[in-house]
This record gives C-alpha cells, structure tokens and sequence, in this order.
C-alpha cells in the first residue's frame, strides 16, 4: 500500500497522546504518513467537542476535504457523530487506539496516557459522554512505555489523564493456602501515589509531569509523593474553576473554597519551590459580579504562577446547557482580561 494519511489534531495532551497511537494503528496496516496535508490520500481529523469553537473547524476541515477519505476520530459528542456520520469514511472512538503502542512525534516530551474517560460529571463538562466512564491502563503497559521513552533519550514524562489521581490498576498476585493445593487470588491496587514512586525508580535523566489533578481526589500521600520523587517536576496545574461555592456547587465541583486553599498550603509546605497553575472559567451562568469577585480575590491571595482563564460557552449535551447564559459576551471579555492581567503579569 503506497497510500498516506495526515492527521489533524485539536485539542489538549490527551488528544496529542491519541495522535501519535492513531498514527502507529495506521502504520500497522500499511500507511505512510504524508509531509502535509496536500500530499495525503486519507485525512485523520482527531476532535475535540469541549468547546463549539473547536467543532466548528472541525467541520470546516471536513468540508475542505471532502473529496479525500476522511477519518473522525477523537472526543465527539452523539450528536457531532450523526450530523458527520455520512460525510466521513469511518469514525473511530479513543478506546480504540487507546491501548496501541505509539509513534511518538515529540522529540523532548513523551506523552503517556495513564487513563481515559472520567465519572466526573462536571455540568460543563462533554467528556464523561464523549470519552465514558473512567479506564485505567495496567501500571506494567504504562512503566514499559515510560522505559522505552527514557531508553530513547526524552527528557520529559507527561502522565495524562481527565482526572490522574483516581487512577488505580489492578495487581493480581496467588498464594497457596495453608494445608490446600487451591490458590487464593488476592487483588491489590497500584493507586496514582504508587505509580509516580514506580516510575521515580526508573533510572535515567527525565522529569516527571502530569495533568490533570482533581482538587477533591488529592491526597496526603500523593503529596507525600511529589515531595520524595526526586524526577518530579515541581510543576503542577491544580484546577479551581472558580472562586465562588455557590458557582463550584452549579458546576458539580465537589470541593469548596476552603478546602482549595488548604490543599495549596498543604502542598506549598510540602514543596515550597513548586510551580502552581490553574485552570478557571468566567462567566458561568448566573456568576454575579460579587461571585466574579470572590474569584478575583483568591486569584490574588494564592499567586498562582499563571493560569488558563476560559471564557463560559454553552456545550449542547451538558446539564449547564440547560441554564442561562446570562453573562454579556463583554462581560466575559472583562472578567476574562482581570484574571489574566493578575495570573500571568512578568513576575
């Protein structure tokens, strides 16, 4: 077969990750990967449906080529699938190319995807319905790979994940009985604390990062963790949302405000060189000026070393859709501009 493939990808690490299995699966039955987007018989348009703005390149890709053989892979909502179904040649899903060994195409960072999908449920929130329910990879497949990284010189680990530490694999181990030739089959579970220590242990000159963490699954160990690996990077985005209870309740965030700023100073304490950024949205329905506020004033009382501000867009299919986008776009705009002139100034 002398056809070759391109793939197109949206989206964050994660998507990245799926790229570079897509591109191994295709490899397997005989593509070749195309310079660029003219030379390539089959396009691979690898989605993202967080956002309605990233969808909607998706379909103007789509309608670009469509004279080719398109493939639609990625995080895609029930609905993007029907609308596209009859205008690509097959859509594929992440569980699909999830377990495949890569073809990485990163020359410094290794992406190793350590888990998919995520029981979240964030009300914003498309990736429990475009990715399902949380799947673990086996701790053994994912320390092979990070040795096969370390082995072919990367200088960086990144462990993916919607949520990486409610990762948890199995580790099934037998021993015989007493007075019994039966084996009893006893399961223990590798938590995301003892994978970071496993791959710690591997040797070699790398440093270890991850994302993304959920504030209510944080643990001592994990800190514990962080603090003793030596590989790891000091380095960590801990998503906030917003500085608001009410707003977090109306986004299914299961911590609150207090419990956020315990967790950094519990974690700055532990490593006080750590570098803190975070994610947060403005203009969620019904954010008064006074919630907006209290945003604001953590932004200021924690000094986050920068932060990844997302201006509110209603995603069809989530609880949220179903609420009032009642903020102005320039409002947005405003809030959007406060938080970022705060988080990411030169220090």
């Amino acid at each position: 077969m002398n056809q070759k493939y391109y793939i197109i990808t949206f989206g964050c690490q994660a998507n990245t990750a799926d790229s570079e299995r897509i591109a191994s699966k295709l490899n397997a039955i005989g593509y070749r990967i195309a310079k660029g987007e003219k030379g390539a018989d089959l396009i691979v348009i690898n989605a993202c449906s967080v956002r309605q703005s990233a969808m909607n390149r998706v379909y103007a890709k789509i309608n670009k080529f469509k004279d080719r053989q398109i493939i639609l892979a990625g995080c895609l909502l029930k609905k993007d699938k029907e609308k596209l179904k009859n205008k690509v040649s097959e859509i594929w899903h992440p569980d699909e190319y999830f377990d495949i060994i890569p073809n990485y195409s990163c020359l410094k960072a290794g992406y190793v995807p350590i888990m998919t999908g995520c029981d979240n449920f964030c009300t914003y929130c498309v990736v429990p319905y475009t990715r399902g329910r949380e799947r673990s990879r086996p701790a053994k497949e994912i320390i092979k790979e990070v040795k096969k990284l370390v082995k072919k010189g990367y200088k960086e680990i990144w462990l993916l994940g919607q949520n990486v530490n409610s990762y948890k694999s199995e580790i099934r181990s037998t021993k015989s009985e007493t007075n019994s030739k039966d084996k009893i089959q006893n399961t223990k579970y590798c938590n995301f604390s003892d994978l970071l220590r496993k791959i710690d242990a591997i040797p070699g000159d790398f440093k270890i990062y991850f994302m993304s963490p959920h504030p209510r699954d944080f643990s001592d160990d994990l800190i514990k963790a962080m603090r003793e690996c030596g590989k790891f990077s000091r380095c960590i985005n801990l998503p906030m949302q917003s500085g608001n209870n009410e707003i977090l309740k109306k986004m299914n965030r299961p911590y609150t405000v207090n419990h956020y700023k315990k967790l950094v100073r519990k974690i700055r304490k532990a490593i006080p060189d750590i570098k803190l950024s975070t994610d947060v949205i403005v203009g969620f329905p019904g954010e008064t000026k006074k919630q907006f506020h209290d945003t604001v004033r953590l932004f200021k009382e924690i000094k986050f070393d920068s932060a990844y501000i997302n201006k509110y867009s209603p995603r069809s299919g989530t609880p949220a859709s179903k609420l009032k986008d009642d903020v102005p776009p320039l409002e947005k705009k405003r809030r959007w501009k406060i938080l970022n002139e705060i988080a990411n100034k030169p220090r």
